[in-house]
């Protein structure tokens, strides 16, 4: 990650949800082979790959965020991410700056929180579903990212979307 944070930012695009990226043999090959097929850099170094991989993925989110907004008719200010993914900083910082939206992240281990807390409203320890959202976020650290410098990653998700509608998708 430290190296992923390194890299330069916003250097080539990959369709995440391109078929050839579902179940690879080899995902570093086919990424680059991805960048060379679509006349892009290449990444060249682990950091690169693992940068271009992230700020992929965040950018995809974007591009989802603003689907889920127009079906629901309302805009979305707050990304949260819970489980593992929380652990990754450095995506977490890319989606609230892809994104433009503050993320929180955590907890952790949301996955056994919910099901506990699930357990607690069905066997009535637990008033609601939304007492237990106040447990849970008086419980539990959370992190929260900001956007910052929102205008590559502007530009970045035009070229992206461009990229995206001649994947076959």
């Amino acid at each position: 990650m430290q190296r992923a944070g390194q890299a330069t930012p916003l250097v080539s695009f990959i369709a995440p949800n391109d078929p050839r990226f579902l179940k690879p043999d080899d995902m570093p090959t086919t990424i680059r082979e991805y960048c060379r097929a679509t006349s892009q850099m290449v990444p060249a170094t682990p950091g690169a790959l693992i940068r271009s991989a992230l700020e992929n993925l965040a950018l995809e989110y974007r591009r989802v965020l603003l689907l889920l907004e127009r079906l629901v008719g309302c805009g979305l200010k707050t990304i949260h991410i819970v489980g593992g993914g929380t652990q990754n900083r450095l995506l977490c910082q890319m989606t609230a700056a892809a994104c433009q939206r503050r993320v929180l992240a955590g907890p952790v281990e949301a996955t056994a929180i919910g099901n506990i807390m699930m357990q607690g409203v069905a066997t009535g320890v637990i008033g609601s579903i939304a007492e237990a959202r106040d447990v849970i976020r008086t419980s539990f650290e959370v992190d929260e990212y900001v956007p910052q410098n929102p205008r590559p990653w502007d530009e970045a998700f035009e070229r992206f979307q461009a990229l995206d509608g001649s994947s076959g998708r």
